[in-house]
């Protein structure tokens, strides 16, 4: 991509646009423009490709572009983040009726609560647990220290706890 390779820049949409543009659906509701937000990205990896030093790995150099594109997008357009969770779409596994409907009701509760939290823990959430990526990349993608981020990690299990602490009581 950084020697001009049109083909290379394909090749890297086929394999991650899928990871990219799901990322981007948890900064806006808007499918629309989170594909607008998806091919300015690819724009800004072909200006860009050049500065890729392999200091982090490739996902975790691309979601960072995709979060500045998006933040500088939804900043422009005067648009807050989304309160949308990628924890909606997962499906329970157990094969079990019973089991089903309570993993369903679990997981709406979860998914309900974690809506609640600020988008800041959201955010680190589905960085370090659904994309699977380690504190320093996701500090590298968020612009701050790696304590930060494990901060931010604890005070979002501490929000996350507290809220479905909350739900429990109030149905007592």
């Amino acid at each position: 991509i950084a020697a001009g390779d049109r083909e290379a820049l394909g090749e890297l949409y086929v394999c991650y646009q899928r990871v990219l543009f799901n990322y981007l659906l948890q900064l806006t509701p808007d499918y629309g423009l989170a594909e607008e937000i998806l091919q300015d990205t690819l724009v800004a990896v072909w200006k860009s490709a050049h500065r890729f030093e392999g200091r982090s790995s490739l996902q975790t150099w691309l979601i960072g572009i995709a979060r500045r594109q998006a933040h500088n997008t939804l900043r422009q357009r005067k648009l807050p983040l989304a309160d949308e969770s990628e924890m909606e779409g997962m499906a329970a596994t157990e094969p079990e009726p019973e089991a089903f409907t309570l993993a369903s009701i679990a997981r709406d509760e979860l998914a309900e609560a974690f809506r609640q939290l600020a988008p800041l823990h959201r955010e680190v959430l589905v960085l370090v647990f659904v994309y699977e990526l380690s504190y320093q990349e996701t500090a590298a993608i968020l612009g701050v220290p790696v304590g930060t981020v494990k901060s931010r990690i604890c005070n979002a299990r501490r929000s996350l706890r507290a809220v479905l602490d909350a739900r429990e009581e109030a149905r007592r």
